[in-house]
C-alpha cells in the first residue's frame, strides 16, 4: 500500500511564505510525476506545479515567480516553497504522483494539507 502524507500548510499574513512537503511510503517499485494541486472552496481541484522523474518543472501561471516545487529523490519526497502568498491562494493542497507497486501503476493523492492566506 502507499500512503501520500502533507505537512506543511497553516495560516499566514499575505505576503508570507510557507513550505509544503509530501512524502510518499509504502511498497513503492518508481515514481514518476509528482505534484501539487489545490482546491479552494466551491471551485475545481487545478495544478499547481509538477515535477517529472528526471527534474523538469512545470508551473500554473499563478504560481510563476513565486512558487518553487523540488524533488528529494531519496526520501521520495517533494516540497513546494511558496512565496509572496495572496489570499486568493488558500485552499486545501493535495500532493500527486504517479507510482508503480507490485499491483501495477497508479496515480496516488495525499489527504491535503489547509493553506490559509489572511490578516
Amino acid at each position: 500500500q502507499v500512503q501520500l502524507v502533507e505537512s506543511g500548510g497553516g495560516l499566514v499574513q499575505p505576503g508570507g511564505s510557507l513550505r509544503l512537503s509530501c512524502a510518499a511510503s509504502g511498497s513503492i517499485g518508481s515514481i514518476y510525476d509528482m505534484g501539487w494541486y489545490r482546491q479552494a472552496p466551491g471551485k475545481q481541484r487545478e495544478l499547481v506545479a509538477t515535477i517529472t522523474r528526471g527534474g523538469s518543472t512545470n508551473y500554473a501561471d499563478s504560481a510563476k515567480g513565486r512558487f518553487t516545487i523540488s524533488r528529494d529523490y531519496a526520501k521520495n519526497t517533494i516540497y513546494l516553497q511558496m512565496n509572496s502568498l495572496k489570499p486568493e491562494d488558500t485552499a486545501v493542497y493535495y500532493c500527486n504522483a504517479d507510482i508503480t507497486t507490485m499491483r501495477g501503476r497508479s496515480d496516488y493523492w495525499g489527504q491535503g494539507t489547509q493553506v490559509t492566506v489572511s490578516s
